[in-house]
């Protein structure tokens, strides 16, 4: 019974830490922008963790020990149990998640690399500088900042690859710009986070990041192929 009670534990944590990789996963950051996302993802889980076994503590004391606060005025816990604590938690919450947030946004850089995503129901276009365009594939150079301006076209999309950053809308008639950057060369899932249509499910893309010296023969040949993939590539 034990031996069986092991086991199923063990496959819980398993299941639970494999949940946490794959393409599309928040947890499994390969860039700077994602890595402060999920710092921030776990320190939170962390806070709400925290609360929670000490609501559960004096709900157990509660039950153990029948009227123990009662020699506390009620004013107090409403005062120091209702607002002072949630007040500080999630103070420092909000400054802890604004110094991560610097992260997220594309200030200026030397070394910057800049490309349009526009999309359209329901498919992404993707503009390089001199030109180049490419179908629901974006090549990028590994270990560089890109900012990714997200044109709006016909309604609201939405740009977002977990794993190299956050996301933002696009809205017709505005151009929002995120900075991604990828570590190393790979490939990252994309996807249209925003409800656009009855081809929402399928305006997925795939972002293709490649070693700097390769970067430029391999955005030639992906636009002298003018490649247009089913997009599953973040499925």
């Amino acid at each position: 019974m034990k031996r069986g009670r092991r086991m199923g534990s063990l496959l819980l944590l398993t299941s639970g830490a494999s949940g946490c990789a794959g393409n599309l996963s928040v947890l499994d950051p390969a860039g700077p922008a994602a890595h402060s996302t999920a710092i921030l993802w776990w320190v939170m889980l962390a806070g709400a963790a925290a609360i929670m076994a000490l609501v559960l503590a004096l709900v157990a004391l509660a039950f153990a020990k029948p009227g123990i606060g009662r020699s506390v005025d009620p004013k107090r816990w409403l005062v120091w149990g209702g607002l002072v604590f949630p007040g500080v938690v999630l103070s420092a919450l909000l400054v802890f998640a604004l110094g991560l947030g610097e992260h997220l946004l594309p200030h200026r850089h030397p070394d910057t690399y800049t490309v349009e995503a526009v999309p359209v129901q329901w498919a992404w276009t993707f503009r390089y500088p001199g030109g180049a365009e490419t179908m629901n594939i974006l090549h990028l150079p590994a270990g560089r900042p890109i900012d990714v301006r997200v044109v709006g076209t016909d309604v609201i999309h939405s740009f977002w690859v977990p794993r190299l950053g956050g996301k933002v809308d696009a809205i017709p008639g505005h151009v929002n710009t995120l900075r991604l950057q990828a570590d190393r060369p790979g490939s990252y899932g994309g996807v249209c986070s925003e409800f656009c249509g009855i081809g929402h499910s399928n305006m997925g893309f795939t972002v293709l990041a490649h070693m700097p010296a390769e970067f430029d023969a391999a955005l030639d040949a992906a636009t002298a192929a003018n490649e247009t993939p089913a997009s599953d590539g973040a499925r």
